[in-house]
C-alpha cells in the first residue's frame, strides 16, 4: 500500500502542505492512490523526493528542481555526483567560517586592523562583528574578554587567517576521529580537545580546563556554534563537547 503522506512528511521532515503542493505542480506527484483516494508512496517517490529537498538545500528554485530531474538524459548518479560537488563547497565554506564565529563571538573588535575588503576577504560573507554587542553584554566584564580585546587590538589580517586555519584545522581533526567510530574519552580525542584549549589560550585568553568544559557545553547549547560544528559533521557539537569535558577530568 506504500506510505501514507503523513508517514511521508515525517521521514522528510517538511510538512504535509508542503507535499500537496509537490503534488499540485507536479513536481512529486504519488505513485498510488488507496481506495478512498488518499495518496500513497512507494520507495521510488521518496527517492525521488530526496533528490527534491538536496536541491532545495542547495538553493534551487522549484521549476530548476523540477527541470533537473525530468531530465531524460540525466543519470540518477549524475544528480548525486552532482549534489555531493555543491554539499562538500558548502560544507568547505562553512568550515572556513567556523573559527571567525567563534572568534566574532568573543571579540568585539575583532577586525580593528583590517580594512572592509580585508577583512571580507578573509571572511567571505560573514561579518565578524555580527556578534560583537552580545559578546560584550555576556563577557564584557570577565578577565578573559579583556584579555581577547587586548590581543584583537595588534592582530593583522595574517594573525586572522593563521587563527582560522587552525580553528579549522583542529575541527577537521576533531571530525575525521568522530568519522572513524574513535570514542571522545580516548586518548586521541582528548588530545586534539587539549589542542583546542591551547589554541584558545595562545590566540584568545587564558583557558583553564573548568572554562574549557563551559564552552564545550555552549558549543551544544547554542544553535549557532551548533550547526557551525553540524555542517562539518553531524554528531560533532556533541562529541566535541564530550572530548573536551573527558580531557578536563583526565588533567584533574
Amino acid at each position: 500500500m506504500g506510505y501514507s503522506v503523513g508517514q511521508v512528511a515525517g521521514f522528510a521532515g517538511v510538512t504535509v502542505r508542503t507535499l500537496h503542493h509537490y503534488d499540485e505542480i507536479g513536481l512529486l506527484v504519488p505513485s498510488e492512490r488507496s481506495h478512498a483516494g488518499h495518496r500513497r508512496y512507494c520507495d521510488d517517490d521518496l527517492d525521488r523526493l530526496q533528490q527534491i529537498l538536496f536541491y532545495r538545500e542547495l538553493g534551487f528554485p522549484l521549476d530548476e528542481v523540477a527541470a533537473l530531474l525530468d531530465d531524460p538524459g540525466t543519470d540518477p548518479h549524475v544528480h548525486l555526483r552532482r549534489q555531493h560537488e555543491l554539499l562538500t563547497a558548502r560544507i568547505t565554506k562553512l568550515q572556513e567560517m567556523a573559527a571567525a564565529v567563534q572568534t566574532a563571538m568573543e571579540a568585539k573588535k575583532m577586525g580593528i586592523n583590517l580594512t572592509p575588503e580585508e577583512k571580507f576577504e578573509v571572511f567571505g560573507d560573514h561579518d565578524p562583528d555580527q556578534y560583537a554587542e552580545e559578546a560584550e553584554r555576556r563577557w564584557g566584564d570577565t578577565d578573559a574578554y579583556k584579555e581577547s580585546m587586548r590581543k584583537a587590538a595588534s592582530y593583522t589580517k595574517e594573525d586572522y587567517q593563521r587563527i582560522a586555519d587552525g580553528f579549522n584545522a583542529l575541527h577537521a581533526r576533531m571530525a575525521d576521529l568522530l568519522g572513524q567510530g574513535v570514542p571522545a574519552d580516548s586518548g586521541e580525542a582528548m588530545d586534539v580537545a587539549e589542542e583546542h584549549r591551547l589554541f584558545i589560550g595562545r590566540w584568545h585568553y587564558a583557558c583553564s580546563h573548568e572554562f574549557h568544559t563551559c564552552l564545550g557545553e555552549m558549543y551544544v547549547a547554542d544553535e549557532r556554534f551548533a550547526a557551525t560544528y553540524e555542517a562539518i559533521r553531524p554528531g560533532l557539537a556533541v562529541y566535541m563537547r564530550d572530548a573536551i569535558l573527558a580531557n578536563a577530568v583526565r588533567s584533574s
